[in-house]
């Protein structure tokens, strides 16, 4: 029993600390780029050839798509509120580190963007790549967390990472 217990305690350590640093991460880098925007006047800054820094507003769902301002955008809020509650007992239910770690950056970023469209009712996008007249979508930190916790899950679940090296022993 007690080592159940030391493999839940780990398990709520490591989900909680990764969440925790993605919101923050991505709440102080939010908090930086609106507060330089609107003190500087600014709607773009320029860094170099691939990246600029652009505040927009966006009103959506990943990569600015679905934008609304209606029902739908309630609608939408609420799904990624339940999905967040869907992937937190994902990692309840997981008994793997790299799993744990992977949901838990996805959480935390998840978190960190429906926290803005709570309090801005809209997400603060800032980083803008583009090579020649290749142009991404803008994105955040939190953006970038959820990717990379997706990408990851993706990957340990191809190449089936043998599961007796990823437990939380």
């Amino acid at each position: 029993m007690e080592e159940n217990t030391v493999k839940s305690n780990k398990k709520i350590f490591i989900s909680l600390s990764v969440i925790l640093v993605c919101f923050l991460l991505d709440r102080l880098s939010k908090i930086y780029i609106i507060e330089y925007f609107m003190t500087n006047d600014v709607d773009n800054l320029y860094i170099n050839n691939i990246l600029n820094l652009s505040l927009i507003w966006n009103k959506g769902i990943a990569f600015g798509f679905f934008q609304s301002e209606n029902f739908l955008y309630e609608f939408i809020s609420l799904l990624i509120f339940l999905i967040i509650l869907v992937i937190i007992y994902l990692i309840w239910k997981s008994q793997l580190i790299l799993e744990v770690l992977f949901y838990s950056m996805v959480v935390g970023g998840a978190t960190g963007n429906f926290f803005d469209r709570i309090y801005y009712k809209a997400v603060p996008d800032f980083i803008d790549f583009h090579y020649g007249n290749f142009h991404w979508f803008t994105f955040n930190i939190s953006d970038i967390c959820i990717s990379i916790g997706i990408v990851f899950l993706l990957i340990f679940d191809i190449f089936k990472i043998n599961k007796s090296d990823t437990d939380l022993v």
